[in-house]
Protein backbone atom coordinates (compact mmCIF):
# COMPACT_ATOMS: atom_id res chain seq x y z
CA UNK A 1 0.00 0.00 0.00
CA UNK A 2 1.24 3.47 -0.84
CA UNK A 3 1.46 6.44 1.55
CA UNK A 4 -1.88 7.79 0.30
CA UNK A 5 -3.63 4.47 1.01
CA UNK A 6 -3.68 3.16 -2.57
CA UNK A 7 -3.22 -0.58 -3.00
CA UNK A 8 -0.45 -2.02 -5.13
CA UNK A 9 -0.07 -4.62 -7.84
CA UNK A 10 2.80 -5.96 -9.88
CA UNK A 11 2.24 -6.13 -13.65
CA UNK A 12 3.60 -9.44 -14.88
CA UNK A 13 3.95 -10.81 -18.44
CA UNK A 14 1.25 -13.47 -18.77
CA UNK A 15 3.62 -16.44 -19.29
CA UNK A 16 5.40 -15.60 -16.01
CA UNK A 17 2.29 -15.10 -13.86
CA UNK A 18 2.26 -18.37 -11.92
CA UNK A 19 6.00 -18.33 -11.25
CA UNK A 20 5.88 -14.73 -10.02
CA UNK A 21 2.90 -15.43 -7.76
CA UNK A 22 4.81 -18.30 -6.14
CA UNK A 23 7.79 -15.98 -5.55
CA UNK A 24 5.54 -13.32 -4.07
CA UNK A 25 3.90 -15.89 -1.79
CA UNK A 26 7.30 -17.09 -0.58
CA UNK A 27 8.37 -13.51 0.14
CA UNK A 28 5.13 -12.85 2.00
CA UNK A 29 4.02 -9.87 -0.07
CA UNK A 30 1.27 -11.51 -2.16
CA UNK A 31 -2.19 -10.13 -1.28
CA UNK A 32 -4.73 -13.01 -1.25
CA UNK A 33 -7.65 -10.69 -0.44
CA UNK A 34 -7.75 -9.31 -4.01
CA UNK A 35 -8.04 -11.02 -7.40
CA UNK A 36 -5.44 -10.90 -10.16
CA UNK A 37 -6.75 -9.44 -13.44
CA UNK A 38 -5.48 -9.42 -17.05
CA UNK A 39 -4.40 -5.98 -18.24
CA UNK A 40 -3.46 -6.12 -21.93
CA UNK A 41 -0.56 -8.52 -22.40
CA UNK A 42 0.14 -8.53 -18.64
CA UNK A 43 -1.58 -9.62 -15.45
CA UNK A 44 -2.00 -7.31 -12.45
CA UNK A 45 -1.12 -9.38 -9.38
CA UNK A 46 -2.02 -7.84 -6.00
CA UNK A 47 0.74 -7.22 -3.43
CA UNK A 48 0.77 -5.61 0.01
CA UNK A 49 4.13 -3.90 -0.61
CA UNK A 50 6.74 -3.73 -3.37
CA UNK A 51 8.56 -7.08 -3.69
CA UNK A 52 12.31 -7.44 -3.32
CA UNK A 53 12.67 -10.96 -4.72
CA UNK A 54 11.21 -10.08 -8.14
CA UNK A 55 13.18 -7.76 -10.42
CA UNK A 56 11.03 -4.70 -11.14
CA UNK A 57 11.41 -1.27 -12.70
CA UNK A 58 12.99 -0.11 -15.89
CA UNK A 59 15.48 -2.96 -16.22
CA UNK A 60 12.98 -5.69 -15.31
CA UNK A 61 9.89 -6.93 -17.04
CA UNK A 62 7.68 -6.56 -13.95
CA UNK A 63 6.30 -3.15 -12.94
CA UNK A 64 4.72 -2.05 -9.65
CA UNK A 65 1.85 0.44 -9.59
CA UNK A 66 -1.16 1.49 -7.58
CA UNK A 67 -4.27 -0.17 -9.00
CA UNK A 68 -7.79 -1.08 -7.92
CA UNK A 69 -8.42 -4.83 -8.03
CA UNK A 70 -11.63 -6.60 -6.96
CA UNK A 71 -11.87 -8.16 -3.52
CA UNK A 72 -11.76 -11.93 -3.53
CA UNK A 73 -13.88 -14.10 -1.31
CA UNK A 74 -11.77 -16.42 0.77
CA UNK A 75 -12.00 -19.99 -0.45
CA UNK A 76 -10.88 -23.38 0.78
CA UNK A 77 -7.34 -22.87 -0.52
CA UNK A 78 -6.97 -19.71 1.57
CA UNK A 79 -8.30 -21.35 4.72
CA UNK A 80 -5.98 -24.33 4.31
CA UNK A 81 -3.00 -22.04 3.75
CA UNK A 82 -3.89 -20.28 7.02
CA UNK A 83 -3.80 -23.69 8.71
CA UNK A 84 -0.26 -24.33 7.48
CA UNK A 85 -1.07 -26.71 4.63
CA UNK A 86 1.70 -27.15 2.09
CA UNK A 87 0.99 -26.58 -1.62
CA UNK A 88 1.02 -30.37 -2.12
CA UNK A 89 -1.53 -30.87 0.66
CA UNK A 90 -3.74 -28.13 -0.77
CA UNK A 91 -3.52 -29.83 -4.16
CA UNK A 92 -4.67 -33.12 -2.55
CA UNK A 93 -7.67 -31.48 -0.85
CA UNK A 94 -11.14 -31.87 -2.41
CA UNK A 95 -11.60 -29.85 -5.57
CA UNK A 96 -15.37 -30.30 -5.44
CA UNK A 97 -18.04 -30.60 -2.80
CA UNK A 98 -21.75 -29.95 -2.39
CA UNK A 99 -23.78 -28.57 0.49
CA UNK A 100 -26.85 -30.78 0.97
CA UNK A 101 -28.99 -29.23 3.69
CA UNK A 102 -26.69 -29.03 6.70
CA UNK A 103 -24.18 -31.57 5.35
CA UNK A 104 -21.12 -30.89 3.20
CA UNK A 105 -20.57 -33.86 0.88
CA UNK A 106 -16.95 -33.79 -0.28
CA UNK A 107 -14.88 -35.90 -2.63
CA UNK A 108 -11.60 -36.82 -0.95
CA UNK A 109 -10.65 -39.28 -3.69
CA UNK A 110 -8.94 -42.61 -3.08
CA UNK A 111 -7.75 -42.56 0.55
CA UNK A 112 -5.27 -45.35 -0.22
CA UNK A 113 -3.49 -43.39 -2.94
CA UNK A 114 0.06 -42.22 -2.31
CA UNK A 115 -0.89 -38.54 -2.71
CA UNK A 116 -4.00 -38.71 -0.50
CA UNK A 117 -4.33 -36.70 2.70
CA UNK A 118 -3.69 -38.47 6.03
CA UNK A 119 -6.69 -38.78 8.35
CA UNK A 120 -5.67 -35.90 10.63
CA UNK A 121 -5.29 -33.53 7.69
CA UNK A 122 -8.66 -34.63 6.27
CA UNK A 123 -10.27 -33.56 9.54
CA UNK A 124 -8.61 -30.14 9.23
CA UNK A 125 -9.97 -29.84 5.68
CA UNK A 126 -13.40 -30.72 7.04
CA UNK A 127 -13.15 -28.02 9.69
CA UNK A 128 -12.17 -25.50 6.99
CA UNK A 129 -15.20 -26.53 4.92
CA UNK A 130 -17.44 -25.97 7.95
CA UNK A 131 -15.92 -22.51 8.36
CA UNK A 132 -16.57 -21.84 4.68
CA UNK A 133 -20.21 -22.96 4.95
CA UNK A 134 -21.47 -21.59 8.25
CA UNK A 135 -24.90 -23.26 8.07
CA UNK A 136 -23.44 -26.76 7.77
CA UNK A 137 -22.65 -28.93 10.79
CA UNK A 138 -21.19 -32.14 9.30
CA UNK A 139 -18.68 -32.98 6.58
CA UNK A 140 -18.96 -36.37 4.88
CA UNK A 141 -16.43 -37.96 2.57
CA UNK A 142 -18.38 -39.58 -0.23
CA UNK A 143 -17.40 -42.83 -1.84
CA UNK A 144 -19.11 -44.91 -4.48
CA UNK A 145 -22.69 -46.11 -4.87
CA UNK A 146 -23.16 -49.88 -4.87
CA UNK A 147 -25.86 -52.49 -5.34
CA UNK A 148 -29.38 -52.38 -6.70
CA UNK A 149 -30.37 -50.35 -3.65
CA UNK A 150 -27.80 -47.65 -4.49
CA UNK A 151 -26.22 -47.67 -1.03
CA UNK A 152 -23.64 -44.88 -0.60
CA UNK A 153 -20.24 -45.31 1.03
CA UNK A 154 -19.64 -42.32 3.32
CA UNK A 155 -17.41 -41.39 6.25
CA UNK A 156 -17.78 -38.56 8.76
CA UNK A 157 -14.73 -36.29 8.45
CA UNK A 158 -15.62 -33.38 10.73
CA UNK A 159 -18.45 -31.77 12.65
CA UNK A 160 -21.27 -33.23 14.71
CA UNK A 161 -21.61 -36.37 12.61
CA UNK A 162 -25.34 -35.75 12.07
CA UNK A 163 -26.18 -37.16 8.62
CA UNK A 164 -29.94 -36.57 8.62
CA UNK A 165 -30.96 -33.28 7.04
CA UNK A 166 -33.59 -31.52 4.93
CA UNK A 167 -32.42 -30.19 1.58
CA UNK A 168 -34.53 -27.66 -0.35
CA UNK A 169 -34.21 -27.53 -4.13
CA UNK A 170 -36.47 -25.54 -6.48
CA UNK A 171 -39.06 -25.47 -3.71
CA UNK A 172 -39.04 -29.24 -3.16
CA UNK A 173 -38.06 -30.43 0.32
CA UNK A 174 -36.02 -33.63 0.56
CA UNK A 175 -35.58 -35.30 3.96
CA UNK A 176 -32.39 -37.34 3.67
CA UNK A 177 -29.99 -39.49 5.63
CA UNK A 178 -26.84 -39.18 3.56
CA UNK A 179 -25.18 -42.10 5.36
CA UNK A 180 -27.80 -44.52 4.04
CA UNK A 181 -29.40 -43.10 0.88
CA UNK A 182 -27.98 -41.71 -2.33
CA UNK A 183 -28.54 -38.08 -3.37
CA UNK A 184 -26.74 -36.75 -6.44
CA UNK A 185 -26.23 -32.96 -6.56
CA UNK A 186 -25.46 -33.25 -10.27
CA UNK A 187 -29.04 -34.33 -11.04
CA UNK A 188 -30.48 -31.01 -9.87
CA UNK A 189 -31.45 -29.70 -13.31
CA UNK A 190 -33.06 -33.00 -14.28
CA UNK A 191 -35.13 -33.07 -11.09
CA UNK A 192 -36.38 -29.58 -11.90
CA UNK A 193 -37.08 -30.57 -15.53
CA UNK A 194 -39.34 -33.42 -14.46
CA UNK A 195 -41.50 -30.94 -12.57
CA UNK A 196 -41.76 -28.86 -15.76
CA UNK A 197 -42.53 -31.51 -18.40
CA UNK A 198 -45.39 -33.16 -16.52
CA UNK A 199 -48.96 -31.91 -16.67
CA UNK A 200 -51.48 -31.65 -13.86
CA UNK A 201 -53.53 -34.81 -13.62
CA UNK A 202 -51.04 -36.95 -15.57
CA UNK A 203 -50.56 -40.47 -14.28
CA UNK A 204 -46.87 -41.14 -13.60
CA UNK A 205 -45.11 -44.40 -12.74
CA UNK A 206 -41.68 -43.89 -11.13
CA UNK A 207 -40.04 -47.31 -11.26
CA UNK A 208 -37.06 -46.62 -8.98
CA UNK A 209 -38.18 -43.68 -6.86
CA UNK A 210 -35.57 -43.52 -4.11
CA UNK A 211 -36.53 -40.78 -1.66
CA UNK A 212 -38.62 -39.11 -4.37
CA UNK A 213 -35.94 -37.48 -6.52
CA UNK A 214 -38.27 -37.15 -9.55
CA UNK A 215 -41.57 -38.20 -8.00
CA UNK A 216 -41.77 -35.22 -5.64
CA UNK A 217 -41.39 -32.37 -8.19
CA UNK A 218 -43.84 -34.18 -10.48
CA UNK A 219 -46.41 -34.61 -7.71
CA UNK A 220 -45.92 -30.96 -6.72
CA UNK A 221 -46.72 -30.05 -10.34
CA UNK A 222 -50.09 -31.81 -9.97
CA UNK A 223 -49.36 -35.29 -11.35
CA UNK A 224 -50.77 -38.48 -9.83
CA UNK A 225 -47.61 -40.47 -9.07
CA UNK A 226 -47.13 -44.14 -8.23
CA UNK A 227 -43.59 -44.43 -6.84
CA UNK A 228 -41.97 -47.85 -6.33
CA UNK A 229 -38.92 -48.23 -4.08
CA UNK A 230 -37.16 -51.44 -3.07
CA UNK A 231 -35.02 -50.16 -0.19
CA UNK A 232 -36.90 -49.83 3.14
CA UNK A 233 -34.88 -46.82 4.33
CA UNK A 234 -35.36 -44.90 1.08
CA UNK A 235 -39.06 -45.88 1.16
CA UNK A 236 -39.38 -44.49 4.71
CA UNK A 237 -37.96 -41.18 3.53
CA UNK A 238 -40.16 -41.24 0.40
CA UNK A 239 -43.25 -41.45 2.62
CA UNK A 240 -41.89 -38.68 4.87
CA UNK A 241 -41.10 -36.48 1.86
CA UNK A 242 -44.60 -36.86 0.43
CA UNK A 243 -45.93 -35.56 3.75
CA UNK A 244 -43.26 -32.85 3.97
CA UNK A 245 -44.23 -31.50 0.54
CA UNK A 246 -47.97 -31.78 1.06
CA UNK A 247 -48.47 -34.30 -1.79
CA UNK A 248 -49.49 -37.43 0.12
CA UNK A 249 -52.85 -37.32 -1.69
CA UNK A 250 -51.13 -37.43 -5.12
CA UNK A 251 -48.11 -39.63 -4.46
CA UNK A 252 -48.68 -43.34 -3.82
CA UNK A 253 -45.48 -44.90 -2.42
CA UNK A 254 -45.05 -48.65 -2.91
CA UNK A 255 -42.41 -50.66 -1.01
CA UNK A 256 -41.16 -53.35 -3.34
CA UNK A 257 -39.99 -54.29 -6.81
CA UNK A 258 -41.50 -52.17 -9.60
CA UNK A 259 -42.12 -55.38 -11.56
CA UNK A 260 -44.74 -56.34 -8.97
CA UNK A 261 -46.66 -53.05 -9.20
CA UNK A 262 -49.91 -52.89 -11.15
CA UNK A 263 -50.62 -49.42 -12.49
CA UNK A 264 -51.52 -47.48 -15.62
CA UNK A 265 -49.40 -44.49 -16.59
CA UNK A 266 -49.24 -41.67 -19.11
CA UNK A 267 -45.55 -41.24 -18.26
CA UNK A 268 -42.92 -43.62 -16.87
CA UNK A 269 -39.71 -42.45 -15.20
CA UNK A 270 -36.84 -44.96 -15.17
CA UNK A 271 -34.14 -43.21 -13.13
CA UNK A 272 -31.90 -46.15 -12.21
CA UNK A 273 -28.87 -46.80 -14.44
CA UNK A 274 -29.98 -50.43 -14.80
CA UNK A 275 -33.64 -49.53 -15.36
CA UNK A 276 -33.55 -50.89 -18.92
CA UNK A 277 -33.96 -54.31 -17.30
CA UNK A 278 -37.51 -53.28 -16.41
CA UNK A 279 -38.55 -51.95 -19.82
CA UNK A 280 -41.14 -54.69 -20.32
CA UNK A 281 -42.76 -53.64 -17.02
CA UNK A 282 -42.68 -49.97 -18.01
CA UNK A 283 -44.26 -50.63 -21.40
CA UNK A 284 -46.94 -52.81 -19.85
CA UNK A 285 -47.98 -49.89 -17.62
CA UNK A 286 -47.65 -47.18 -20.29
CA UNK A 287 -50.70 -46.18 -22.34
CA UNK A 288 -50.44 -45.72 -26.11
CA UNK A 289 -48.99 -42.29 -26.80
CA UNK A 290 -47.33 -42.15 -23.39
CA UNK A 291 -43.79 -41.03 -22.62
CA UNK A 292 -40.80 -42.94 -21.23
CA UNK A 293 -37.81 -41.23 -19.58
CA UNK A 294 -35.03 -43.85 -19.69
CA UNK A 295 -31.83 -43.06 -17.75
CA UNK A 296 -28.55 -44.86 -18.34
CA UNK A 297 -24.82 -44.57 -17.68
CA UNK A 298 -23.50 -44.87 -21.23
CA UNK A 299 -20.06 -44.59 -22.87
CA UNK A 300 -20.14 -41.11 -24.37
CA UNK A 301 -19.77 -42.21 -28.02
CA UNK A 302 -22.75 -44.58 -27.59
CA UNK A 303 -25.21 -42.04 -26.19
CA UNK A 304 -28.07 -41.78 -27.06
CA UNK A 305 -27.93 -44.78 -29.41
CA UNK A 306 -27.53 -47.52 -26.79
CA UNK A 307 -30.46 -46.61 -24.51
CA UNK A 308 -32.63 -45.77 -27.53
CA UNK A 309 -31.83 -49.14 -29.15
CA UNK A 310 -32.75 -50.90 -25.91
CA UNK A 311 -36.06 -49.06 -25.76
CA UNK A 312 -36.84 -49.82 -29.41
CA UNK A 313 -35.99 -53.49 -28.94
CA UNK A 314 -38.35 -53.78 -25.95
CA UNK A 315 -41.07 -51.89 -27.83
CA UNK A 316 -40.68 -54.12 -30.90
CA UNK A 317 -41.13 -57.17 -28.69
CA UNK A 318 -44.36 -55.65 -27.39
CA UNK A 319 -45.55 -54.75 -30.89
CA UNK A 320 -45.21 -51.01 -30.28
CA UNK A 321 -43.40 -48.13 -31.94
CA UNK A 322 -41.04 -45.49 -30.53
CA UNK A 323 -40.66 -41.83 -31.47
CA UNK A 324 -37.64 -40.05 -30.01
CA UNK A 325 -38.55 -36.71 -28.41
CA UNK A 326 -35.42 -35.49 -26.63
CA UNK A 327 -32.06 -36.59 -25.28
CA UNK A 328 -30.28 -35.00 -22.32
CA UNK A 329 -26.81 -35.46 -20.86
CA UNK A 330 -27.46 -35.01 -17.15
CA UNK A 331 -23.82 -35.08 -16.05
CA UNK A 332 -20.51 -36.87 -16.43
CA UNK A 333 -20.72 -40.21 -14.65
CA UNK A 334 -17.05 -41.26 -14.88
CA UNK A 335 -14.22 -40.72 -17.38
CA UNK A 336 -15.67 -41.34 -20.83
CA UNK A 337 -19.12 -42.23 -19.47
CA UNK A 338 -22.16 -39.94 -19.29
CA UNK A 339 -25.38 -40.10 -17.31
CA UNK A 340 -27.95 -39.48 -19.98
CA UNK A 341 -31.72 -39.70 -20.36
CA UNK A 342 -33.77 -40.49 -23.45
CA UNK A 343 -37.34 -39.13 -23.67
CA UNK A 344 -39.51 -41.06 -26.12
CA UNK A 345 -43.17 -41.38 -27.09
CA UNK A 346 -44.38 -44.97 -27.35
CA UNK A 347 -47.38 -45.85 -29.56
Amino acid sequence: MTDDGSELAVFVPKPRTEAVIETLRAEGVYDPTRSAEPRGDRVAVPVVEPPTEVETGVDGDVDVAAVDLPRRERGLEDLLADRGFSPAEIEAAPASWAVIGSVVLADFGDVSADDSLPEARREAVGEALLELHGNADTVLARGGISGTRRAPATEVVAGTGETETVHVEHGTRYALDLSSVMFSPGNKAERARMGEVVGAGERVFDTCAGVGYFALPMARAGAEVTAAELDPEAYRLLVENARLNGVSDRLRPVLGDCRDVETTADRVVMGHYEAHRFLDTALEALVSGGTVHLHEATPEPRFPDRPLDRLRSAADAAGRGVELQETTVVKDHSPGVVHGVVDARVD
